[in-house]
């Protein structure tokens, strides 16, 4: 159990201070992104339910997309649009991660109301070395849809799974630049 003002200790090293206790899937995920590069991968990307704000900025059948590299990033986007996954970029604005400065700690583990697709991508970004390239799908909104879409019914699609597939055959042809 953690609470707020809670100061963690992630696996990287970096100290986390606690303004949300129910931002806790980033700090998971700050754990298996600083534990994927140890193995300095050739890319890196993750997908997850991050944030409730890329919902409010998408809807529920787009989610969104950012990164460090820019050639990893357009490969899973034309990847999702091939498999009839819609991936929207969303910049990685720095200014923003002033957001999550701490006094007492490396960074928050939140930012303002404002923008919280942003800083949740910037604060995965803390746990990713520049030298990887790195992609960070937030599929909260496709993740589960309240209506039905097509043939399927209402629920979980499995949002992302086939993007990833067409990603990784891409990759092992050589795509990546």
């Amino acid at each position: 159990a953690y609470k707020t003002t809670d100061i963690i200790v992630t696996r990287s090293g970096k100290s986390v201070q606690v303004d949300n206790t129910d931002a806790e899937g980033r700090l998971i995920l700050a754990d298996a992104l600083s534990l994927a590069a140890e193995k300095r991968p050739n890319w890196l990307i993750d997908v997850a339910t991050l944030t409730g704000a890329c919902v409010v900025a998408l809807g529920e059948d787009i989610a969104g997309i950012m990164g460090q590299d820019r050639s990893l990033i357009e490969i899973v986007r034309d990847s999702g649009m091939a498999m009839g996954e819609l991936f929207w970029e969303l910049p990685l604005h720095l200014p923003y991660a002033e957001q999550l400065k701490a006094e007492i700690a490396d960074v928050k583990n939140i930012g303002k109301r404002w923008g919280g697709a942003i800083t949740g991508g910037l604060f995965l970004k803390e746990f990713v070395p520049d030298e990887i390239p790195w992609v960070h799908a937030d599929i909260a909104g496709p993740a589960v849809k309240e209506d039905p879409l097509g043939h399927l019914g209402k629920g979980a699609k499995g949002f992302g799974v086939k993007t990833l597939y067409e990603t990784a055959k891409r990759l092992s042809k050589g795509e990546m630049i």
